[in-house]
């Protein structure tokens, strides 16, 4: 039984051993110099115009999770649609009830005014 398992173990094997190597070379043979503009932030190739520990506001990170939460159970419509003929009624219900649960919490988090910025 543990046999099968032979060919997962060389390969995670190889890989560390390989992943453990590049590390150990680039250290020997890395550059260590090390100066001022090295070690700032870097943004594009400017110099930063606000401080990289400057504090967001609540909201940018609740409209951000708002717009994966739904980007997410969007994604769920496209198999849908590809199947739509071979689902017949029961489908074409289980998603309409979809819907409008996702329009209902699209609707309460609009009322709510998380998407104003």
């Amino acid at each position: 039984m543990l046999a099968e398992y032979t060919g997962a173990v060389v390969i995670l094997l190889v890989a560390t051993v390989l992943a453990c190597a590049l590390l150990g070379i680039h250290l020997l043979v890395g550059p260590k110099r090390s100066f001022a503009e090295k070690n700032e932030p870097f943004e594009c190739g400017e110099r930063p115009i606000v401080s990289p520990h400057q504090r967001f506001s609540v909201k940018f990170y609740l409209v951000a999770m708002l717009f994966v939460l739904f980007d997410v159970e969007a994604v769920f419509l496209y198999p849908w649609g590809a199947l739509f003929t071979q689902l017949g009624w029961f489908g074409f219900v289980e998603m309409l009830t979809f819907i409008i649960v996702l329009s209902g919490g699209l609707a309460y988090v609009w009322m709510k005014g998380a998407l104003e910025w």
